[in-house]
């Protein structure tokens, strides 16, 4: 017999007495129960959300009362604003109020008409994905404002919701000491269920190469649950829902 097939007969021989252990110790525990083993899987007659849960609506207003509600319990800050006018004044005011050196944003048309470069003229500003020369990752982790418009966002959880693609590079809502997320009330659902639904929608050959959701600031906690903030990402974060 060949190396490879005594191989192959070694594997099957493990996998036949681990799946004899697991069948015994099944039958064990249904004999302290004192019911027989069921061999078949259970039977799922309800696929999904609930319909009571799919209908479940928020009015626009109450929305984003519930969204800022919910980031700010875990964590985050959040404000509503009239137009994009006012989220650049807000962000420049933000900027020169913790001394921001160094920013990233996304290389998106929202922030491309936004003139935060203007706004902001103390710091240095780094568009991402604009130079191919330049190292991208390490721009994001000195910066000290991260800028990102947000796909979508859902009040019941208070998630924001960012995809990642060349333009919109991940670090930037990743690394940066501050990050704000610009949210266009329009994109401001209920419920996660109806952000989830676009990607099953599209398909898997489709998907974004990262779909991230952001709840709050970045939290970690030890075995002991001393929470310490901003390890892993932004330490300060702002939603911005304009409109």
């Amino acid at each position: 017999m060949a190396k490879t097939d005594e191989h192959q007969a070694w594997l099957a021989e493990l996998e036949a007495k681990s799946r004899a252990k697991q069948v015994g110790f099944i039958n064990g525990i249904s004999g302290k129960l004192r019911r027989p083993r069921s061999a078949e899987p259970p039977a799922h007659p309800f696929r999904g959300a609930p319909e009571f849960w799919n209908e479940f609506e928020w009015p626009i207003d109450e929305r984003v009362e519930k969204f800022r509600a919910n980031f700010k319990a875990a964590g985050g800050h959040s404000e509503r604003l009239a137009t994009m006018e006012d989220a650049r004044a807000f962000i420049a005011s933000k900027a020169e109020e913790m001394s921001a050196k160094y920013v990233i944003r996304q290389n998106q048309p929202e922030l491309n008409a936004l003139g935060l470069e203007e706004a902001i003229p103390d710091a240095s500003f780094s568009v991402w994905n604009s130079d191919a020369e330049e190292h991208w990752k390490a721009r994001a982790a000195e910066a000290d404002f991260g800028i990102v418009v947000a796909d979508y966002a859902a009040a019941y959880t208070g998630s924001v919701t960012v995809l990642s693609s060349k333009d919109k590079g991940r670090s930037v809502s990743l690394l940066p000491t501050v990050l704000m997320v610009i949210i266009p009330i329009e994109r401001l659902h209920t419920r996660l269920g109806q952000i989830l639904v676009n990607f099953d929608q599209a398909g898997r050959e489709n998907l974004p190469a990262g779909i991230h959701f952001i709840s709050g600031p970045s939290r970690s906690a030890d075995i002991e649950n001393d929470l310490t903030i901003g390890v892993h990402g932004p330490g300060v974060v702002y939603t911005l829902i304009v409109g």
